[in-house]
């Protein structure tokens, strides 16, 4: 018997977004339960979406606008009323084409596959996860005007890694993916440590530690208008601060990274803000 599918969307300050999705989704019949959360939005989103709540769509409120804090209330609300299932977490800004994608992706989870990403098409661009990176690969991606360069040599796999049906990679991106919830409440869900970025590298590492692995399904596309739930509400300097505090505990948790490394974080950091900074003054 296939297992249920949940899915979770952590909504902030975009109903136009979420509504659309939920427009998108709400007749299919492969989604045995459907769980918006609101990440404690400054505008009416919460008092709009309660509108659209209904037997298979539940609206919950979150109080703390971490993100990996709106994924787990989700994910254990499906966890209590589903049991065992397969959860799709999405991002707002998400369109779907075909409800059969999401019943391929849920039958790529395996015992050994736990988590699973479709191919994400972001205006055209194809984004079909990546690398775990080293902490001094980290260090490289903040060096600026190089850290496009840098990340395309040791983040990105090759495209013709991506010829076959699916792709083992160690991290899929995280604004759509599925997990097996078995697996999820294994590892105590997401790591609410961070307010933004980098939740899905903390799930590779704690997939990697428990020796399980994660697929891209090449022949699956899901469409995903990239940076507009963020760029609506954080402006393009702030939203690097958070990215980059994220990134520091990433890898003084996970990477454990030594005293000189993280020095260097936090030098090659500022650099890279104080170019943001001084492009912003100069087009302003």
């Amino acid at each position: 018997m296939p297992k249920k599918i949940g899915m979770v969307i952590v909504n902030y300050n975009d109903f136009e977004n979420t509504n659309r999705l939920i427009n998108n989704i709400k007749n299919y019949k492969c989604l045995d339960d459907i769980v918006i959360v609101d990440n404690n939005s400054t505008d009416d989103s919460f008092k709009k979406l309660k509108k659209v709540e209904k037997e298979n769509i539940t609206i919950i409120k979150n109080n703390s606008r971490k993100y990996s804090s709106g994924l787990n209330i989700g994910a254990q609300f499906l966890v209590k009323k589903l049991g065992k299932c397969n959860i799709i977490f999405s991002n707002s800004d998400i369109i779907i084409k075909k409800e059969k994608d999401l019943i391929n992706l849920s039958e790529n989870i395996t015992e050994d596959i736990v988590v699973v990403g479709p191919t994400i098409d972001e205006h055209g661009i194809l984004n079909r996860g990546w690398h775990l990176p080293t902490v001094n690969q980290e260090i490289l991606f903040n060096i600026p005007l190089l850290s496009r360069y840098f990340k395309k040599k040791y983040l990105l796999y090759k495209d013709s890694d991506y010829q076959k049906a699916t792709t083992l990679v160690d991290v899929v991106s995280g604004c759509f993916f599925m997990v097996d919830s078995e697996f999820l409440k294994k590892v105590d869900y997401f790591d609410e440590k961070t307010l933004l970025y980098y939740e899905e590298q903390i799930l590779a590492e704690k997939v990697k530690q428990a020796k399980k692995r994660e697929c891209i399904n090449n022949k699956i596309i899901i469409y995903h208008d990239h940076s507009v739930t963020i760029d609506k509400s954080i402006k393009r300097i702030e939203k690097q601060r958070i990215l980059k505090e994220s990134q520091r505990y990433y890898i003084k948790t996970y990477k454990k990274a030594n005293i000189i490394q993280i020095l260097l974080l936090y030098i090659t950091d500022y650099l890279y803000r104080s170019v943001l900074y001084i492009r912003y003054l100069i087009r302003k």
